[in-house]
């Protein structure tokens, strides 16, 4: 079953390279996807941990959580797809306005690389040794690269390279990190350790402590380049802006939660050595950081997909806090991983409906969305307001928990500084958002009545939103509980 998993799409993608029919690949596509999530579903009745290659791939409670949003997501990219593929939306490669452009070659590139990229992430969620994981990181940023310059514009170019050169540097220091803890392995036992992670933590109290210390770092740093923690997420807005909307949707629903679970091992592993606390002080400031960074540089948005970009190096700070205070507020870290994907997801392929219609990723330009894009325009209304984290949505249930267990572990710089970035933040994208919705269309308007829309334009964000509504109102038994086991791994909460 989990190597169902990554070889179903990692075939599925190397058969798309060479399709004639765009319609045959994008039937590939969506084949390839409602699979891959039947063999996730499957496994939710499976016993956990489900192992494989003597336990190097493995299914607990952490893989399992994000495996699923990762091939939910999925699923409703490759539905998505089906419309934004679509001949008929494409115009010739030197016609573009703002900077941007449709491709109008064959899409078998996109496809396959879609493909490719889902067996990476697959990969990250399942491995249990971490040269496995750090293999499947960097996987996913050579799958991903080349959707970033589907549109074939030099600023797609840009964002291709600057994603390339950054999220490289940042597993370089990863890697490093898997060297030094791999010394930490031998140093105090004098014996070298396998890097399969049940064998870390049923040893954890051998390894040398300022080895591991040493390894956390890098790790934090070099995966967190990756999860767009500032100050080293500057890839991610600009991968964000110009990758295709089904792109950014994956990017930052998906492929964030695949660095974030790498952080995630490596603080159960000092937990389980008894320097839990290190690694958590590491991360409320880092996280901190990324939320203040991120509010700050909100402000000054008038792009709308750049704004949904910091906007997500702004939760995953939200995220870093939760884990770094622990208890309930880790709990609501790895429920607000949830509500994020979903939210930012849905936000994104709302975006890829207004940028089909007004051409442009300005919010100057793009305003009047309720008279010219109706579903659209009230979907792009419940998407912001969840993502800014106002009730009834997931997210502001997410966020009040990380809250109460800030309060109560008396850290009151910590409440202060998470309370104002989040209050910022909430400004500077409602200030936008909002004026996109209400404001006058543009004169003239990019057509002259309301657009008709297609229904895989409309119906995949609308069953996100609807998702992240229901998690603010109740969560599901089986849903609950593998969150709360999730996080029970990062000790301090049962």
């Amino acid at each position: 079953m989990i190597w169902a998993l990554i070889l179903v799409p990692a075939l599925a993608g190397a058969v798309s390279f060479f399709l004639k029919s765009n319609r045959l690949g994008r039937g590939l596509l969506v084949g390839t996807a409602a699979a891959h999530f039947g063999l996730v579903m499957a496994v939710w009745n499976l016993p956990r941990p489900l192992t494989t290659a003597s336990g190097w791939l493995a299914v607990d409670a952490a893989s399992l959580l994000f495996l699923t949003i990762c091939s939910g997501l999925f699923l409703s990219v490759a539905l998505y797809s089906i419309f934004y593929l679509e001949p008929s939306r494409k115009v010739p490669v030197k016609d573009y306005l703002e900077g941007f452009q449709f491709d109008n070659r064959p899409d078998a590139i996109f496809i396959g690389c879609l493909l490719l990229f889902l067996a990476a992430m697959s990969t990250v969620t399942v491995a249990q040794h971490l040269g496995v994981l750090w293999v499947a990181v960097e996987a996913t940023t050579l799958a991903s690269a080349p959707l970033i310059y589907h549109h074939r514009h030099h600023r797609s170019l840009e964002a291709a390279w600057k994603y390339l050169l950054i999220c490289s540097v940042g597993i370089s220091l990863a890697l490093i990190g898997n060297f030094f803890l791999a010394v930490s392995t031998a140093s105090a036992s004098g014996r070298e350790m396998s890097l399969m992670m049940p064998v870390l933590l049923e040893h954890a109290a051998e390894l040398s402590p300022e080895w591991l210390k040493a390894a956390f770092l890098l790790m934090l740093v070099g995966y967190g380049t990756k999860m767009g923690l500032a100050p080293m997420h500057s890839w991610l807005p600009d991968a964000h802006s110009e990758a295709p909307s089904p792109v950014s949707a994956l990017l930052s629903g998906a492929l964030l939660n695949c660095a974030f679970l790498a952080i995630l091992r490596m603080q159960t592993l000092l937990e389980a050595a008894g320097l839990g606390q290190f690694g958590r002080d590491k991360l409320i400031f880092f996280g901190l950081l990324s939320m203040g960074w991120a509010a700050m540089m909100l402000i000054s948005q008038t792009e709308y997909k750049r704004m949904l970009a910091y906007s997500s190096v702004e939760h995953m700070g939200v995220m870093a806090v939760g884990v770094g205070v622990g208890g309930i507020a880790g709990v609501g870290a790895i429920f607000h991983s949830v509500n994020h994907s979903l939210a930012k997801a849905a936000l994104f392929l709302v975006a890829g409906n207004i940028l089909a219609l007004y051409r442009s990723k300005d919010a100057r330009n793009t305003r009047g969305l309720l008279n010219v894009l109706p579903v659209s325009g009230a979907l792009w209304l419940a998407g912001i307001l969840a993502i800014v984290g106002s009730p009834p949505f997931g997210l502001f249930t997410s966020e009040l928990m990380i809250l109460k267990g800030a309060i109560a572990s008396g850290r009151w710089w910590v409440v202060g500084g998470y309370l104002a970035a989040l209050g910022l933040a909430f400004a500077a994208i409602a200030w936008v958002a909002l004026r996109m919705v209400y404001g006058q269309p543009p004169t003239p308007p990019p057509q002259p009545r309301r657009a008709r829309e297609p229904i895989f334009s409309i119906a995949m964000p609308v069953a996100l939103v609807v998702c992240v509504l229901i998690l603010g109102l109740w969560v599901p038994r089986p849903l609950w509980k593998i969150i709360n086991e999730a996080a029970a791994m990062l000790g301090g909460w049962k």
